[in-house]
């Protein structure tokens, strides 16, 4: 299948208008006109154990960062990921369940998004393949969704059809092995999953293990080989959770939920070879309480780094250094609510918002786009548990 043949009116408007507005930006310039006529749809995941019943849609206004309130637009158990097609108006989430239609597995669903209005229609399920789903992306193509479960270790490939629903799965892997944390890591537990820029490598995070795994990807076939070196090793003890390849291609971040760091890596992406750079803490040096780390963005620029802390119940910001990748912090923003576990940045980069699984609020923070520190706009939503925040521009 030819994705370009895919390659829709909408998703060229969005791509050319946020282009528009990152380029007014980097440029210190305001941005007028087409930008002004736009809006920021948010599409957020919940836990649906406490009042949430699904996926939400919502608005920020680009000016000001201010919400509407949150529309239910999908209903479904414990959306905790969604994956936007990167060319067609599909939208993607798994379901974190530990049994999904009868078998041990937790879910996989396909929307039909409305271009207009942004509302979904479901197109099909998929058993993910193991317990516990907990994340999901798409290649680079738009041609396979790719699934991590936690709780099974494993991860599966789906196909997706000409029609934007999910075919049967393509490939799948299973990890083995443990490390040293007697509670977290007595197994191995796939945490986040996603292709490198070159569409030929597929990176699995493992918390259990304390490794991250490399494939070879085959775009054609939907399928993952081991490569060689088959992994990246983290600190015993670390649990790598999620990750960001920087917009170079060449650099790519982890976050470490267990020991609250983040480890640098260069990257050689026509070889999927990464060298460790360094690792830093997200914490300030006089925290002294019990956290865990969630999630990790790179700023659209490539210039500046986000993680969640959930404990501290902040946002490390962190500066990259463009020659050498090194990560120097900035400064530590509290999140306005507690257990911070998922974020996500304006397509323009103008805006972060969070969300605060624990304290049932979406906050809405300005990024200055000099230094990357994060000023609170004031503007905040209500919704209960909210766990994935994804973010795009759209005309009205």
């Amino acid at each position: 299948m030819n994705a370009r043949k895919h390659f829709g009116r909408s998703a060229a408007r969005r791509i050319v208008a946020g282009l528009a507005v990152l380029m007014a930006i980097t440029a210190g310039m305001p941005f007028r006109g087409q930008a002004e006529e736009m809006r920021i749809r948010i599409y957020v995941g919940t836990y649906t154990r406490a009042g949430s019943q699904g996926i939400y849609l919502l608005h920020l206004d680009p000016q000001t960062g201010a919400l509407d309130e949150p529309e239910l637009v999908a209903q479904l158990a414990n959306p905790a990921f969604l994956a936007r097609h990167p060319e067609r108006d599909w939208l993607y989430a798994v379901s974190q369940v530990g049994d999904f239609q009868g078998e041990r597995s937790g879910g996989v669903y396909a929307f039909r998004i409305d271009p207009s209005t942004g509302r979904l229609t479901k197109g099909n399920t998929r058993l993910s393949g193991g317990a516990t789903a907990c994340h999901l992306s798409l290649d680079r193509s738009g041609r396979y969704v790719l699934v991590a479960n936690y709780s099974d270790g494993n991860a599966r490939v789906f196909p997706v059809l000409e029609d934007g629903r999910l075919g049967e799965a393509s490939d799948s892997v299973q990890h083995e092995g443990s490390s040293v944390d007697p509670r977290r890591q007595r197994g191995p537990h796939a945490h986040w999953i996603q292709t490198d820029p070159t569409n030929r490598f597929v990176w699995i995070a493992d918390l259990g293990l304390d490794r991250v795994m490399i494939y070879r990807f085959d775009a054609e076939r939907g399928t993952l080989r081991p490569h060689n070196p088959p992994w990246v090793e983290l600190a015993p003890g670390a649990g790598p959770r999620h990750a960001a390849f920087h917009p170079s291609g060449e650099r790519a971040y982890v976050i470490n939920e267990l020991n609250s760091t983040i480890t640098a890596w260069d990257y050689a992406p026509q070889q999927g070879v990464a060298r460790e750079i360094h690792t830093v803490s997200t914490l300030p040096d006089d925290f002294s309480g019990e956290n865990t780390t969630a999630e990790i963005l790179i700023h659209p620029s490539g210039r500046f780094l986000y993680g969640s802390n959930r404990g501290h119940d902040s946002l490390a910001v962190m500066a990259i250094d463009p020659d050498t990748g090194r990560l120097q912090p900035v400064e530590y923003v509290p999140t306005g609510g507690s257990i911070p576990r998922n974020f996500g940045i304006s397509p323009e980069g103008r805006f972060l918002v969070v969300g605060n699984q624990g304290s049932d609020s979406l906050v809405v923070f300005r990024i200055d786009d000099t230094t990357g520190r994060l000023r609170p706009t004031g503007h905040r939503a209500s919704l209960s548990m909210p766990v994935c925040v994804r973010m795009e521009l759209i005309h009205p």
